[in-house]
């Protein structure tokens, strides 16, 4: 099992957001949430899935995307957000974590598709064909907690985001270890990117973390061809785990299969 990840990047974002002045705030978290919408229509629209990494740089799934299919992306941003530098890093491996370097790799390195398109990519890659087999299969975790409106009724928001963090937090470093990405994607809910991790090594770190935060974590997990496709999946898993829980059936891992 292979993964395919484009991480999108605000290169020198630091240095423009000064020349806005100190008022600016307000007018960047604007930017970044604009940004974020049309990053995820454009690449959900072929199959892929974005997740916000630190506002400023976002992780695309793109299994299947064709070097062409990023160029289209890339020039509508560049007309959508022309005062920004975007870039675009591409990269393979067999774990998300060995994606995430090898993107890292590409940008470093520097070698761009095109001379007017800042769209890395190793040498290895191809640049006529989708640099991943249309075999190849991106696994992904839905993970939320159980009944978390019951467990924290007593607590203020701002405490119940304090306990979020945490968790993510430490499901980032359990299944980090595992090579696998986690994100946060609002509420309760969690993402993790990941390649061929079994059912034990994931229920062990779930119920590691459940038992360390005092929290139920459930968890679908859901197999596809394409990042929307495996997260559509898994969306379906977790959902399966509800409505056995209402028939009495406790079981919180469950695997769905959109292929």
């Amino acid at each position: 099992m292979t993964i395919q990840l484009t991480i999108i990047k605000i290169e020198e974002y630091g240095p423009w957001t000064i020349t806005l002045g100190t008022d600016r705030e307000a007018k960047l978290q604007m930017l970044q949430a604009n940004l974020y919408y049309d990053l995820q229509r454009l690449f959900s629209a072929k199959g892929c899935l974005v997740f916000s990494n630190r506002f400023d740089e976002y992780f695309a799934i793109t299994n299947g995307l064709y070097l062409p299919d990023h160029l289209e992306i890339y020039s509508e941003l560049v007309d959508l957000y022309s005062k920004l530098k975007i870039s675009m890093a591409i990269g393979n491996g067999v774990t998300p974590f060995q994606a995430n370097i090898d993107a890292y790799d590409s940008r470093r390195m520097g070698r761009a598709i095109t001379e007017g398109a800042r769209i890395f990519v190793t040498p290895t890659m191809s640049f006529s064909k989708s640099m991943q087999s249309v075999n190849e299969i991106v696994q992904i975790m839905h993970i939320d907690m159980n009944n978390s409106a019951k467990k924290f009724s007593k607590l203020s928001p701002y405490e119940i985001t304090s306990i979020i963090v945490k968790i993510h937090g430490r499901l980032s470093e359990e299944f980090l270890k595992k090579e696998a990405l986690t994100f946060f994607i609002g509420g309760d809910n969690f993402m993790v990117l990941s390649s061929s991790a079994t059912k034990q090594d994931i229920e062990e770190t779930i119920n590691k973390v459940s038992k360390e935060m005092n929290v139920r974590l459930n968890c679908g997990i859901g197999i596809g061809r394409t990042g929307r496709k495996a997260a559509n999946a898994a969306t379906k898993a977790l959902d399966t785990i509800r409505n056995l829980r209402h028939d009495g059936k406790d079981l919180p891992i469950y695997e769905v299969q959109c292929l």
